[in-house]
């Protein structure tokens, strides 16, 4: 009997099933005879949850992975730009704000321009001074022109899409395009081979479909790696507060609004509210914390910021969704011939939007690194828990950064984040370097990282974190001023170039539709 992987089978749809399946039926030529066979079984009776509407810049490699037209994506997916992340109210929950840019500083590998930046930090924020970006946010541009090619761009940019029509776009793209089976049916029972792997599931139809690799991707479930081989779930509750969220779709009271070019964040009591701007909604959530805040004052909460952003009808009309999660990961996220992408492996919460991005990297590394045959299955699973479980440690160390910089003490859920005692001992320890010294991409092992150096430093300055004293001078220091005084000039001269020359938001979308953008 061949042990060879001839037949991967999914489990779950939404968007975590579709983009595996996506880039796997691309990658292994699944639309011909000789290809991969790839099977996505989905459950007609659950729904996704539909709030991961946030991406990553990577998100275009993947759509051009899998053949897709960004201007289809951007006219079937209500889907808007993203640059970045705009944070308000983190640091002492008043007017200030910051941006986590999704462009790196000019020449970021060669010198390091915060140093240089310490002396003017009092003038211009570290962001401005080292990309353009947070200006083009600021007044909703485009990181780009209609002539531009699908793809390319002047500023680096993600996504912000409707998570139900991008899961359905995937989905007939899939089946359409890319030879991918799909099955509509319930689970009934997970079967096993003498060797204790999967060898089948049985479906309410009485159908069984047999499979050499299945791929959990059913959610907070788990059907697979949780319930049917019991692989432990990690908490990592004593870092990461926040288990609930309030999640509403806000419709446009007029389509001329502007369409913001990043996620706001805006800082709370006991959690923080999203707002994704789409071309026809704003998808808007308050993510919290239970233990220090109830689920009734969170709603006030949310409204209140909904009717300062909105008009008051539409802040009292909403209906807001209720998520429960817990946040952490599975003890690992590959099995004997079981391995999970998405929820069923692990969340934490949706700041920075790491949830999706998981998804991406997880089906990029196992449809790069697909074992050929049983024997070598062993192998590439124990690589993949190494490397997604490095991955789970820096998410939640980047995403407490943003917490245990606050100054804000007007709450326990801020006085708690704080305390040492919730804070990793690598972050403090990374802290108390930074203090010294700026996060360094040689700081970071692997070379895709999810949240670079450059990260890193955004959110340290934009939180106001002092490295060293402007006084103290290195020999490098005076060998590269000259460079970094041009690098900042050209900043401020190619800032100025961009806001003449990007459109907004709105005007390039309105164009998208119309147009189309050029292909490659």
């Amino acid at each position: 009997m061949s042990d060879l992987v001839n037949t991967v089978v999914i489990v779950g749809g939404g968007t975590a099933g579709w983009l595996t399946a996506g880039l796997l039926a691309a990658e292994h030529l699944s639309d011909e005879k000789s290809g991969l066979n790839v099977v996505l079984v989905e459950s007609p009776d659950v729904s996704p949850i539909g709030v991961g509407e946030g991406t990553w810049p990577t998100m275009r490699t993947s759509l051009q992975t899998m053949g897709i037209s960004e201007t289809d994506f951007f006219r079937d997916c209500d889907a808007s730009f993203k640059q970045g992340t705009r944070f308000d109210g983190w640091l002492r929950g008043r007017e200030e704000y910051y941006y986590h840019p999704f462009a790196l500083p000019q020449r970021f590998h060669e010198i390091d321009l915060a140093r240089h930046w310490q002396p003017l930090r009092e003038k211009v924020s570290y962001a401005d001074a080292v990309t353009p970006q947070p200006a083009a946010c600021e007044r909703a541009l485009a990181p780009k022109q209609i002539t531009t090619p699908e793809f390319a761009s002047a500023l680096n940019y993600g996504y912000h899409l409707d998570a139900g029509r991008f899961s359905k776009f995937l989905e007939e793209h899939c089946v359409q395009e890319l030879g991918v089976t799909h099955i509509l049916d319930n689970v009934v029972a997970v079967n096993s081979a003498d060797n204790g792997d999967i060898k089948s599931l049985s479906l309410r139809s009485g159908e069984a479909v047999h499979g050499d690799l299945f791929v959990d991707c059913t959610g907070f479930a788990a059907l697979l790696l949780g319930k049917h081989f019991g692989i432990p779930f990690c908490s990592k509750q004593q870092y990461l507060f926040n288990d609930r969220a309030l999640a509403v779709q806000v419709p446009r009271s007029s389509y001329s609004e502007p369409i913001a070019s990043t996620t706001l964040s805006t800082a709370q009591g006991a959690g923080w509210i999203w707002d994704i701007a789409l071309p026809m909604r704003r998808g808007v959530g308050h993510v919290y914390s239970s233990a220090h805040m109830s689920d009734e004052q969170a709603e006030v909460d949310l409204r209140r910021y909904l009717a300062s952003t909105a008009n008051a009808e539409l802040a009292e009309s909403c209906t807001p969704r209720q998520i429960e999660f817990s946040p952490g990961h599975r003890e690992k996220l590959w099995h004997r011939n079981c391995v999970a992408v998405g929820l069923s492996g692990g969340f934490v919460e949706p700041l920075e939007a790491s949830a999706l991005v998981m998804i991406e990297l997880s089906a990029k590394m196992l449809s790069e690194q697909l074992p050929a045959n049983r024997s070598t299955m062993d192998i590439v699973a124990k690589r993949f828990n190494d490397r997604f479980l490095y991955h789970w440690r820096r998410i939640i160390e980047f995403l407490k950064l943003h917490y245990a910089l606050s100054k804000r003490e007007d709450t326990d859920y801020w006085r708690d984040n704080c305390n040492a005692s919730t804070i990793p001992p690598e972050l403090q320890e990374s802290l108390e370097l930074w203090r010294y010294q700026s996060p360094k991409y040689q700081d970071l092992p692997l070379a895709d990282e999810l949240f670079p150096a450059a990260s890193y430093r955004y959110v340290l300055y934009g939180m106001n974190f002092e490295t060293e004293g402007p006084g103290e001078q290195r020999r490098s220091d005076i060998a590269t001023r000259a460079t970094a005084d041009r690098l900042f000039s050209e900043n401020t001269s190619l800032t100025a170039q961009l806001l003449k020359a990007l459109p907004t938001n709105r005007e390039l979308i309105d164009k998208v539709h119309e147009f189309g953008f050029q292909k490659v």
